[in-house]
């Protein structure tokens, strides 16, 4: 656990500094959870968790959302050839009809926003009502393309950060914080 200075003692000591404690990660989810009702209340919504990292995240919104909703993933990466992006590639597609349908992307990062622009753009032709995106964190440093997501929990500095869901190499998703994992951890000298 963190003590009061966001540093921790084990298991976490990979972690540098906490970004986000559990309180601040539960006062994010009820700010968001409330702009979704007065956005969507009557629209009976169908949220779409960006797998692996937004399953916490998701799951922990929609039991805050007390209006019809329907739940789906969808496994998605932008891969790149080495100078540009390249096409979405999604490894586990939705298994409902959007068309006509009222969507919210969740994520638990708006990072480069390459995968999360192009999953507004495929669900847009697939002919969805309306596509909004939802993200626990936003790090508007590392944008790479034209992308803003329509509702955020905190906006972060760029640092690697894990916990809530988001890992290192498969590691601290299950930390009930987000923290800035210690650089020495993904820094590697040639």
């Amino acid at each position: 656990m963190p003590d009061d200075a966001g540093h921790c003692d084990s298991p976490c000591n990979d972690i540098a500094l906490v970004l986000l404690s559990e309180q601040q990660i539960e006062e994010a989810l009820c700010r968001l959870a409330e702009r979704l009702t007065e956005d969507l209340q009557d629209d009976c919504p169908v949220l779409i968790g960006v797998l692996t990292g937004s399953f916490i995240f998701i799951a922990d919104l929609v039991r805050r959302l007390d209006f019809p909703l329907q739940v789906e993933f969808v496994a998605a990466r932008s891969y790149r050839d080495g100078t540009t992006a390249g096409e979405l590639q999604i490894a586990c597609d939705l298994t409902c009809e959007i068309a006509g349908r009222h969507i919210v992307i969740v994520d638990d990062i708006a990072d480069s926003g390459e995968t999360l622009s192009k999953l507004v753009r495929i669900l847009q032709d697939r002919g969805a009502a309306s596509v909004r995106t939802c993200c626990l964190l936003d790090k508007p440093d590392r944008r790479t393309c034209n992308f803003e997501a329509d509702y955020v929990g905190a906006t972060i500095p760029d640092q690697f950060v894990v916990g809530y869901g988001l890992d290192f190499a498969g590691k601290h998703r299950n930390l009930r914080f987000v923290g800035v994992l210690r650089p020495e951890l993904y820094h590697t000298e040639p």
